[in-house]
């Protein structure tokens, strides 16, 4: 009798803590709140990538957004969080995944907004200030910092390659699998994975030898180039495609979207 008494209250124990696991390390999924009108027209001016999806894909980026906002604190350093900043930040979020419908950012809890540039100890005064944005580990585990001036400026820009907030976004995919290391497992199918590290690799050499119009940033490690490869993607696919073919092949099939061409953007849910 009392070896079943014991055996039943491990067995609560062991149910306690695997519900308290998983429910630490999985978001809840929110009723998301209906998207405000006076927002559209913003997302309009502001991203090209949502001015491309057709009027079924612009609900569902609508809907995932307010998700994104429900599941995530925005919170202003020195600064006020305004709506333009949300939506921008979400937005970030939004995109590298917009073609796998049930993601949630299970690593991230927080966005740390700072009005500009921090150094690596998230100092926003001294002249070794020349952060725009990083994702938090150890203590920060779960953060992301970015800067309020970068956010906005690189959506206000529509000719540049470079978008900070989806780089970062980009490193949360990749570290997703557990390993930051410029393979991002949870979306890159098997039969890909080779392929990309050799065009990586490749890629990098290049930059090194100043070869490659991708940004520089992107050849100090195979990391750093997932997330510049994925910012470069989605703020000029068209260039992309052009300059970099078989990058923008490959990372069309590891996020499932072909964004390059006016009014072309298509997500691929069943390849």
């Amino acid at each position: 009798m009392e070896t079943l008494l014991l055996f039943l209250f491990v067995l609560a124990v062991l149910v306690l803590l695997l519900g308290f696991f998983f429910s630490s390390t999985r978001k809840k999924t929110t009723q998301a709140p209906a998207f405000p009108d006076e927002w559209r027209p913003v997302l309009q001016e502001q991203s090209v990538f949502y001015n491309e999806l057709d009027p079924a894909a612009r609900r569902q980026f609508e809907n995932r957004i307010q998700v994104f906002l429900q599941t995530t604190r925005i919170t202003g350093v020195n600064t006020t969080v305004e709506d333009l900043d949300r939506l921008l930040i979400a937005a970030s979020a939004i995109i590298p995944i917009f073609a796998f419908p049930d993601w949630q950012y299970i690593n991230l809890n927080e966005v740390l907004l700072y009005p500009d540039s921090f150094n690596h100890d998230f100092e926003q005064s001294g002249s070794d200030r020349a952060v725009l944005g990083m994702v938090g580990d150890g203590a920060l585990n779960g953060v992301m910092v970015l800067s309020q001036h970068e956010l906005r400026q690189a959506f206000s820009n529509k000719t540049s390659k470079t978008n900070t907030a989806i780089h970062e976004f980009a490193h949360l995919v990749d570290k997703t699998d557990g390993s930051v290391d410029g393979i991002p497992e949870v979306l890159v199918k098997q039969a890909y994975v080779l392929p990309w590290l050799q065009a990586m690799q490749k890629e990098i050499k290049k930059i090194r030898a100043d070869r490659s119009d991708i940004n520089p940033y992107g050849g100090t490690s195979e990391v750093e180039f997932f997330a510049v490869a994925a910012e470069y993607f989605f703020e000029r696919p068209d260039l992309m495609e052009k300059k970099n073919p078989e990058l923008y092949r490959l990372l069309r099939e590891i996020f499932l979207q072909q964004p390059a061409g006016s009014g072309d953007n298509k997500t691929d849910h069943s390849s």
